[in-house]
């Protein structure tokens, strides 16, 4: 049988020249900019957003080598998990990333092309929110109009329980918690890109989601740390998710904290708000508060176990009820 699957992730610029244009895009998004009037306003809005963030963060994308590993790895998962379903399907495995190339219809076109007649829909976003999973399921049903390819398609909308990614999650803190002197004295935050809580309001399940990840997380490591829960990433003025993680960094230091371990829960894939806003940002203030062990567990990427659970994930699905055509996801 041939078997398709696309994964969908957020993208990120490919150059300091791209991050503009990668942010207008982002803010484009009517499933992120959503107002009263937002179908009028929100061009204006995202140009003005886009140029002005572009400028404060092209230094983070500069002292990450100058441009968004995001692509890269995902295409690296993609290559692995085509691999490991080979040994059941004809497998092909496509990337789509919602604000940047390769874009969701380029991924459509090669599967196209393709034309296999199952047809898995893979976010790499662990929690379902509709700012992320949402936007890029909704961009898929803008854009795919079946035109003599009429697959079978099949949907993973979250995977925060299942129990190989979770076994993947807690591989990756066993390896950074093992160059730990002494795993009681250390602080393991767990820390997801922060949302507006008047999403979350709205009936997101983002948040909640969240939270337990890091409760299975912990029950299955059973680490003699302490843990923690915080949020990143915010942006503008408006209400979002805390703790932040700037306000749980100083509030470890105020204790006399001394090891530190981040976990990035809600990222699969190493990214600016990785390897640039904990890893360098948070590093930083750390140190200037006193704390001169802090370390992040890397991402998942493309370690065998993660793929693995991401290849059960597409197997399973394979073997659901399916929706006839991509229009009605």
């Amino acid at each position: 049988m041939k078997l398709g699957v696309i994964l969908f992730q957020l993208g990120g610029p490919d150059s300091l020249e791209a991050i503009e244009p990668f942010l207008y895009n982002l803010f484009c998004d009517p499933d992120i900019i959503d107002f009263p009037f937002a179908r009028i306003a929100r061009q204006p809005l995202a140009r003005l957003i886009s140029s002005r963030r572009a400028r404060h963060v092209a230094h983070h994308y500069a002292e990450i080598g100058g441009k968004s590993p995001l692509l890269e790895y995902t295409m690296r998962q993609a290559s692995a998990l085509e691999s490991a379903l080979r040994a059941d399907f004809d497998a092909r495995v496509a990337v789509a990333m919602r604000y940047w190339r390769p874009f969701t219809e380029e991924a459509i076109r090669q599967m196209e092309r393709y034309a296999p007649e199952e047809v898995v829909l893979l976010p790499l976003y662990p929690q379902y929110s509709r700012t992320t999973t949402g936007s890029s399921l909704n961009e898929w049903a803008r854009r795919f109009h079946p035109n003599g390819w009429n697959p079978r398609v099949h949907v993973v909308e979250q995977f925060y329980e299942d129990p190989a990614y979770l076994h993947s999650v807690v591989e990756a803190v066993d390896r950074s918690m093992a160059g730990f002197p002494d795993p009681g004295e250390v602080d393991v935050v767990f820390s997801a890109h922060s949302l507006p809580v008047s999403v979350v309001e709205k009936g997101d399940p983002y948040r909640r989601q969240i939270e337990r990840t890091a409760e299975l997380v912990w029950e299955l490591g059973r680490w003699p740390a302490r843990r923690h829960l915080c949020y990143q990433s915010k942006v503008g003025a408006s209400k979002w998710l805390r703790p932040s993680m700037h306000e749980i960094v100083k509030r470890l230091a105020a204790e006399g904290r001394k090891h530190v371990l981040v976990v990035p829960i809600s990222f699969v894939s190493d990214h600016v708000e990785t390897l640039h806003e904990i890893d360098i940002e948070h590093r930083e203030q750390a140190r200037s508060l006193g704390i001169h062990d802090f370390r992040m567990v890397p991402g998942l990427n493309d370690s065998p176990s993660f793929i693995g659970a991401l290849a059960g994930m597409v197997r399973r699905s394979v073997a659901t009820p399916a929706h006839r055509h991509g229009g009605s996801v």
